[in-house]
Parts: structure tokens; sequence; C-alpha cells
């Protein structure tokens, strides 16, 4: 969970005009919409719906009610799922994905700046039938811990095809690929297993580093992840680009991650915490984690 002062308005407003006039790099941005609504202040995870057309499920950063919020591409604010039964201690990210033929989300309370917390939680609900405000309880939830000791946590996501959520360390240099299992058989906590270390994520040019080393070093650390519908890729999420790891043949994520991956440079989206594919798999939605808020539709 982390909290920064949200600029006003009338800056936003700059700051969109410049993105949409000059700064953002054709043809990898286009603003998408603006989420206007108060209630999608924090946003710390994205996923765009496997079962309804035009439909983003949002979440907001720890402190806040463990809802589901509904959105459009446009930034609409559409429905408010009540999650029953379950905390916001720090939601960090969400995934949506496919399994015997039904439709789940993925929530991953995962976050942990103090590096106090001995377990997390990540709660699997099913996506519901409508786009409509409701409650719901997990269909599962999956309680596990680091094999060596606690760590920060923002990007989480899917591979229904191996049976399991991959995570990706926040403050780890290089940033550590962990996985656990996405159906575990039995109440016990899980321990993460390390896959492997995320290479090429950049670090910030010399200039960065020498004027401000604190700042260079945050702005290269993980934030969110997806596994694309069609696993041909890996996209993650920094504070200043988007890195996409791309699969060859049948090989693993480890292998995948193992490679420098395509670097994008982000537009200004100011502290960038929530990245998810498209249905398609052929673009990916980012926003940022103030109010108001852009949504950027991204071409990798």
């Amino acid at each position: 969970m982390a909290r920064r002062p949200a600029p006003t308005t009338a800056l936003l407003a700059v700051l969109l005009a410049v993105v949409a006039g000059c700064s953002a790099p054709p043809p990898f941005a286009q603003l998408s919409g603006l989420m206007l609504d108060a209630r999608l202040g924090e946003v710390s995870g994205l996923a765009v719906s496997a079962r309804h057309p035009d439909t983003l499920w949002v979440v907001n950063d720890g402190g806040n009610d463990a809802h589901i919020h509904a959105v459009s591409p446009r930034g609409s604010h559409l429905a408010t799922l009540e999650a029953e039964g379950v905390d916001n201690t720090d939601w960090e990210d969400i995934a949506a994905f496919r399994l015997d033929g039904r439709d789940y989300l993925l929530v991953a309370d995962t976050g942990d700046n103090g590096g106090l917390r001995r377990t997390l939680q990540l709660h699997v609900f099913e996506e519901p039938a409508t786009v409509a405000d409701a409650r719901l309880r997990p269909a599962w939830s999956i309680v596990f811990r680091w094999p060596d000791g606690a760590r920060d946590c923002e990007a989480a996501a899917v591979d229904p095809a191996t049976g399991e959520v991959l995570l990706v360390s926040k403050k780890r240099e290089p940033p550590e690929l962990f996985s656990v299992p996405l159906r575990p058989g039995g109440a016990e906590p899980q321990v993460a297993r390390l896959l492997g270390t995320l290479a090429g994520v950049p670090r910030g040019d010399a200039e960065e580093i020498q004027a401000n080393p604190e700042l260079a070093r945050i702005r290269s650390q993980v934030t969110a992840a997806d596994v694309a519908r069609d696993r041909h890729a890996l996209a993650v999420l920094t504070y200043r680009d988007v890195l996409v790891y791309r699969r060859r043949g049948g090989e693993g994520w480890a292998e995948a991650v193992s490679r420098p991956p395509r670097v994008h440079p982000l537009p200004l989206v100011p502290q960038a915490e929530a990245l998810g594919w498209s249905a398609d798999g052929r673009a990916l939605f980012a926003t940022g984690e103030l109010s108001p808020a852009p949504l950027f539709y991204l071409h990798p």
C-alpha cells in the first residue's frame, strides 16, 4: 500500500492534454478514458473481464472496502461487488481467468510495505453472470508464505493451463518470480516457489541515478503483472515502463523471463499500479493510483 498526494483536477487536465497531444509515443499508447468516480480513488489492480465485453474489474489499495468495481473502457463506473468474509488488508492486484468452463477473478492481498506479514491471501471469486451491484463470497482462498522471509508484492497473474498463480516481488533487485498452486489440495499455508528473476528491467540512465538514486530505484519497481489469455506473453508494469516477456513454444515462465523483455516507456501515468491484457491479447489497459485517473489503451 502506497499513498501519494493526488494532483488537482486542473493539474490532471494539463497532464492529460500533454499526454494526448505529444508525449504518448504512437502507436503504443492511447487515452481510453478517465475514471472520475470517487470510489475509484486508489486503484491498485485491473483485469479485463473474461465473461463480459467492454468490462474491466478494478480493486482499490489497502485501507479501502473489500470491493471489486466494474468500469467501462471509457472509465465509467458500472457496478460494485462487495466481497463477504474477507478483508482488504492490502489488495494489490486482480486477475481474470477461465478454468473448467467457469470465469473467475483472483484478488491478491499481498502488499506488505513493512515486511511484517507472515502469511498472505489470494481470494478467488466466480465472475457474476451480470454486471450489477452484488455481494459474493470467495469460491476459494489460498493462504501462502514466502520461502525465506517477508517481501512486498504488488503483481499477481494466473496461468490456468499450468494451474499456478505467478507473483513478482516489488522491491528486490532483480525482481523475483514465484509460483503458488491455483488449486492447492489442503488448508495448510502454501510455500511460494521461486522460479527465477526477471531479466532486463530498466533502472534509469546514469544521469537519473546520479541526480536521485532513490527515485531511479523506485521507478523500476514492479507494480502489476498479467498473463495474456492465449499465454503468449507475461506483461509486467513498473512505474516507468511496460515490459513484455514472450514465451517461445512450450517453454515455462522461468525461461521466458530469463530473456530481456520488449520494453515500452509509459505515457505519463501518475503512480502506475494496474495493468491487464485485453480479451484478444493484442493490447493492454493501464491506470494509476490517484483520483481522477487516466485509463490508457496500450499496443505492445
